[in-house]
């Protein structure tokens, strides 16, 4: 793991716009081109994005995603979830598939996008996330095989003012410890739909929920774990990097990690049950 900078390849990505005015045409038309060389209109795999206010987290991800190193068809769905900047005059200028959801919420997003879907699997990516060139293979090479159903990845912050690598390495070490442990009963609460997969066929006949509910991810894995097995993948090669917006919220990063540590500990004796009493946000 990166213990003390974020990983090389991030770079070419981590484009320094602030608005949608501010990119310049040819990065585009280097996305495209790339996309222009992976995109199939008779994919196995969707990629599936729901995207709120995103004009450029999502040209990141996107351009992330363009560079798969990968033989497997795949397309990208990026549903816009209502946003009020403009993050669809962004994604109107990549060549990728784009839906519309006006009802709030990545529920409601990513069931459109499951229904209008053309691949065999769905992989859920986020819009404000990185993903490392062999990401749609090490997540399909499990998901693929018998009896798997749904399939996580884990991920890793990327370093900001405030929050070193060094430091962000120990609270992912803590995080990935309690995801072993909650795999064993619990595994619909390490599903995250900034890296999880699962079978179209049967997401569609379960579905998300369609409100705004924070934890649709997990509650469409404990439907979809009645048809079979949930997978994590801990292949570094599909680990993505995200952005650390979800800690920024609750402050420093010692007031971040805190609250995460407290919660875990108070909420241990059920991870060790399998029912759905609840279903906790992204660590």
């Amino acid at each position: 793991m990166f213990t003390f900078q974020n990983p090389e390849w991030i770079n070419k990505f981590n484009f320094p716009y602030q608005r949608f005015e501010d990119i310049p045409q040819h990065i585009f038309d280097d996305i495209n081109y790339c996309l222009g060389q992976r995109i199939s209109n008779k994919p196995l795999v969707t990629i599936l994005i729901s995207a709120w206010n995103e004009e450029i987290n999502i040209l990141r991800s996107v351009a992330s995603l363009s560079r798969q190193d990968t033989s497997l068809p795949y397309e990208i769905i990026v549903v816009n979830n209502n946003s009020k900047d403009k993050t669809q005059q962004t994604i109107d200028k990549l060549n990728i598939r784009s839906f519309f959801e006006e009802m709030q919420g990545c529920g409601p997003a990513r069931q459109t996008g499951q229904e209008n879907a053309l691949g065999k699997y769905i992989l859920l990516a986020d819009a404000d996330s990185f993903y490392p060139p062999k990401w749609i293979d090490e997540m399909i090479k499990e998901l693929s095989k018998p009896n798997v159903v749904v399939v996580y990845g884990r991920y890793a912050f990327i370093s900001e003012k405030g929050f070193p690598r060094w430091q962000l390495v120990i609270l992912e070490t803590l995080k990935n410890i309690i995801v072993e442990i909650r795999h064993a009963k619990r595994p619909f609460l390490n599903t995250y739909g900034l890296s999880m997969g699962y079978v179209k066929e049967l997401g569609l006949k379960v579905g998300f929920i369609k409100s705004r509910f924070w934890g649709d991810d997990g509650a469409l894995t404990y439907d979809l774990m009645k048809y079979g097995e949930v997978r994590q993948v801990k292949s570094k090669k599909a680990t993505i990097w995200t952005y650390p917006r979800t800690l920024q919220r609750d402050g420093t990063f010692l007031q971040a990690f805190t609250k995460r540590i407290v919660k875990d500990i108070r909420r241990f004796g059920d991870f060790f049950h399998s029912n759905m009493k609840s279903h906790a946000p992204r660590n």
